[in-house]
């Protein structure tokens, strides 16, 4: 089993490819990350490289060893740089995360006010789709998430901040481009751009349309909306997406409502059990106060 050190100097080596890189990676010198090496191969018992003319070549038994060792040394800098958040304490250290479109809507302006008042405290915002906000908030990664969703896993604890409902995205050559909304009715002729089947956006989308007779079958499936203004752009279809993100920001696309009243939650994501600090609980409080801006 390798120690820690010798880990970090066996996956710089293999990063690197030589001995004076890895030793310039790491910051030491040369003569000391030999040592730790050799040091590594004598308590394995196998040679870790070979060395042909001052070259050094990874042995099978290194190429084997390689993923197993990425992903430890992976572990090993996470528990290093939450170790160094932790000595941060004394200022205070928030994680938050957030899917695109709160990301880009609701959570500057409420990173603003925080900013304002607590100018000491150290931010780290994160965006990413809901399943990894799940997995972000289980690992630590995240204490606070930002959803369009409010169907979680009971480990998972729910709070309503706010809602959003659909908007249709169209090239600005489309016949519909003038209209003042769409209605569910009036997009089943047209190729459709939107959410990927066992989403929330998709189930309430689907599930409107199943109560006026009507489908919902979208010809290019997304996992998040912002992706969709691309294929919009080169006239792919129309995109049903949600309203909360600032779609007049982007060039090459037309805006329009959807009519049918179908709706997606905001909610607040916190992992149940865990107790949060002074920092991420000033956010909360931040949060909270900002619901009526939506």
């Amino acid at each position: 089993m390798m120690r820690a050190r010798q880990l970090e100097v066996f996956v710089a080596v293999m990063r690197a490819g030589s001995i004076t890189a890895a030793a310039r990676m790491l910051n030491i010198s040369q003569p000391a990350l030999s040592q730790v090496l050799l040091h590594a191969e004598d308590e394995l018992g196998f040679a870790l490289f070979t060395r042909e003319k001052g070259r050094l070549h990874p042995t099978p038994e290194a190429l084997e060893l390689l993923p197993d060792a990425e992903r430890l040394f992976g572990g090993l800098e996470g528990l290093r740089r939450k170790t160094a958040d932790l000595r941060q304490g004394r200022a205070g250290l928030v994680r938050i995360a957030a899917s695109p479109p709160p990301a880009m809507s609701f959570l500057p302006a409420v990173l603003a006010a925080y900013r304002k008042a607590h100018p000491d405290i150290l931010v780290r915002a994160h965006v990413a789709p809901v399943a990894s906000l799940i997995t972000m908030l289980r690992a630590g990664d995240a204490m606070l998430a930002l959803a369009l969703d409010d169907t979680m896993p009971p480990d998972i604890e729910v709070e309503p901040v706010g809602g959003t409902r659909f908007t249709c995205l169209l090239p600005p050559d489309h016949p519909f481009v003038d209209r003042q909304g769409l209605s569910l009715a009036d997009l089943q002729d047209q190729p459709l751009i939107s959410y990927r089947a066992a989403t929330r956006p998709h189930h309430e989308l689907s599930q409107a349309a199943r109560a006026q007779g009507l489908r919902f079958e979208p010809v290019l499936e997304i996992d998040m909306s912002i992706t969709a203004v691309g294929f919009v752009q080169a006239g792919l279809g129309i995109a049903v997406v949600d309203s909360l993100l600032p779609w007049g920001q982007f060039a090459g696309i037309r805006q329009c409502p959807l009519l049918d009243e179908v709706a997606l939650p905001l909610s607040l994501l916190t992992l149940k059990g865990r107790v949060l600090s002074r920092a991420e609980s000033l956010m909360r409080d931040t949060i909270r106060k900002h619901k009526s801006d939506l």
